[in-house]
């Protein structure tokens, strides 16, 4: 079986019972400890998504910055090395009241469970435990916190549509507006996940955060005795349109791309995209693979064409720039 066919079938089944509808909450703020994780992840990759670019460009022009962000990443590299294990006390409960009590929360770790986590992660702590702490804080104030315009502007935009949803159709409603990257089944939640497992609830119920540095699918806690909690990306809608206010199209998604948007104002092949933009074939069905994942374009196949046509999101993204 294809990797790609196996991740399909990995999903966090999450078992709801009556209790644990009326017990589900909704945050309206992201999360530092999980944003400081999840941009440490992102800051990992080669070609981050369309809508960090604003992010990752303000980083570059502010390397005051990136002194006082090196001692954390090093840590969370050490710690959290991306597509394994990460111990659960780097995103403890208690950050949802915010930073310094989130930090409060990993500083006071209990030592048996900083034991027990990190040799489930086959680590050991680089330092102690309020150096780390002080990392933690000075990694999230220059990498997140510094640029908490965007990070806000796209995470109210979100819960705005997720509290319609949650007013107009209650809870069951509110687990609907995650699709598609969760199915609401009742009484099971499936989500896109990377490992193939269960949470039974039991009662506790269960709280949604929204995160502008979470890509792709959602994540939560390894261990199923912690309060249970669904990280989950922000819409795509919500992401583009919070950084385009921050900067033109080209600044956003480059001059290449902001090149394909426009020349979509009236709808095209590939091939006729290429020779509009005097580009490859390989080029056009790069750039519009990006543009349709961030769900500014439609393709649609034709015979043998493939023909892209902007979508309403792309539309008021072009007219706004």
């Amino acid at each position: 079986m294809s990797r790609r066919s196996d991740d399909a079938r990995r999903v966090l089944r999450i078992h709801f019972t009556a209790e644990d509808i009326a017990r589900t909450s909704l945050s309206t703020v992201a999360d530092p400890l999980w944003e400081v994780l999840l941009s440490h992840f992102r800051l990992g990759e080669a070609n981050p998504p369309i809508h960090l670019r604003p992010w990752t460009a303000r980083l570059r022009a502010r390397p005051g910055l990136a002194a006082p962000m090196r001692p954390g990443a090093a840590f969370l590299a050490a710690l959290a090395p991306r597509g394994r294990y990460v111990p659960d006390l780097l995103t403890p409960a208690e950050s949802a009241g915010g930073l310094e009590a989130g930090l409060d929360a990993v500083s006071a770790t209990d030592p048996r469970r900083l034991r027990r986590e990190l040799g489930l992660a086959g680590r050991r702590l680089p330092a102690p435990l309020p150096e780390l702490t002080r990392a933690l804080g000075d990694f999230h104030r220059a990498a997140v916190g510094a640029h908490d315009d965007l990070v806000r502007a796209g995470v109210e935009a979100d819960v705005a549509t997720r509290t319609g949803a949650l007013l107009a159709g209650g809870v069951e409603a509110l687990l609907r507006s995650f699709a598609p990257a969760m199915r609401w089944r009742r009484p099971v939640l499936e989500v896109r996940y990377p490992a193939d497992r269960d949470l039974h609830l039991g009662g506790r119920g269960l709280r949604f955060v929204p995160s502008f540095f979470c890509d792709g699918t959602p994540v939560s806690l390894a261990d199923p005795g912690l309060p249970p909690v669904v990280v989950y990306p922000i819409a795509a809608e919500h992401r583009v349109a919070a950084t385009a206010t921050g900067g033109s199209l080209a600044e956003l998604m480059g001059p290449t791309r902001a090149a394909v948007l426009d020349a979509l104002r009236h709808t095209a092949s590939t091939t006729q995209l290429a020779a509009r933009l005097h580009a490859s074939l390989a080029s056009m069905s790069r750039h519009t693979k990006t543009l349709r994942q961030a769900g500014l374009i439609t393709s649609t196949r034709r015979g043998p064409a493939v023909l892209h046509g902007l979508t309403p999101l792309g539309r008021r993204l072009l007219d706004g720039a």
